[in-house]
């Protein structure tokens, strides 16, 4: 069997037999089909040709092009994947990935806003149109409410309970939990919904207007159609340059609110159920960054340090 065919079979394999959601089958053909043209340029002729030492060179080459460590694992789980499947289906005898280490994984600490930041961003002054009344409220939810971008962009009308300050997230694995609003997320919100939104919907538009008027999305281009996760990106870089916080990134406020409620006290356990962290382990990196923070106060601050 060809790279390409036992490559489609794969995916198909994936899709039907295991349910993987399309983002995975996009990941895996992505990372497979880079995989699988280095041994084709490295002269390997068949499957069952692959050797161990041929799936090191090609992580060692995404290494060699700064690829992170991150980057490189999730090309390695494909590829074991994909090998494994071969194995199954006595389309290989051996499985040539299962001795590749794994990436060493660099900690890395992700950025986030202090408190007075994150005040000046959601309090300058937004207008009291339909596009302002929106942008305000998924500012106020991105950081109230911890989300990711692809989870704000999927909010339907049907994932909200307001009145017991709630709403229904859906995450990574289509994966639902309840995540609570209050405050000025759930002020904001209720604003736009009651004053702009109506303004928004566009039940006789264009196809995707239809779309997300029968889907009941939240949140609404002026055209009427589902909001995309580029046109999120590029709404907060825009509000954060306003307020000198340049190149600011969704994620930051989702990065953001999990520091400042570990650091009033919140407990991890509840941190990780509010954000949708499958892995504690996930949850735990921003008690690292904390104490980072707590070192750099440390040194600043010990009068027997630096002092000699």
């Amino acid at each position: 069997m060809d790279f390409e065919t036992a490559l489609q079979e794969f995916l198909t394999y994936s899709a039907i037999e295991r349910g993987s959601s399309p983002k995975t089958i996009e990941a895996y053909q992505r990372d497979l089909e880079s995989y699988l043209a280095f041994l084709s340029k490295q002269g390997t002729k068949s499957l069952q040709a692959i050797t161990t030492q041929d799936i090191e060179s090609y992580i060692a080459q995404l290494d060699d092009k700064g690829y992170a460590p991150s980057s490189q694992q999730r090309a390695l789980s494909a590829i074991r994947s994909f090998h494994s499947y071969l194995v199954s289906e006595n389309i290989a005898q051996k499985q040539p990935a299962a001795q590749v280490p794994r990436a060493k994984q660099s900690l890395h600490l992700p950025d986030f806003l202090t408190q007075d930041e994150v005040f000046l961003l959601l309090d300058q002054p937004f207008s009291n149109d339909a596009k302002g009344l929106r942008d305000h409220a998924m500012l106020e939810v991105l950081y109230g409410c911890g989300l990711r971008v692809s989870e704000l962009c999927g909010l339907n009308m049907a994932s909200l309970n307001l009145d017991e300050e709630l709403i229904r997230v859906t995450g990574k694995g289509s994966k639902e939990r309840f995540v609570p609003i209050f405050g000025t997320a759930i002020d904001a919100l209720r604003l736009y919904l009651h004053d702009a939104r109506p303004f928004l919907v566009r039940p006789t538009g264009a196809k995707g207007a239809r779309e997300a008027f029968r889907e009941g999305a939240v949140f609404l281009s002026q055209r009427g159609t589902r909001l995309t996760r580029q046109f999120v990106h590029s709404m907060v870089q825009e509000y954060g340059s306003v307020v000198g916080l340049p190149q600011l990134h969704p994620h930051t406020l989702r990065h953001s609110l999990a520091t400042h409620l570990l650091r009033a006290g919140a407990d991890l356990r509840i941190v990780q159920e509010i954000l949708g962290h499958a892995d504690i382990a996930t949850t735990q990196i921003y008690t690292h960054l904390d104490n980072v923070q707590l070192k750099e106060v440390y040194m600043d601050a010990h009068p027997r340090l630096g002092k000699h």
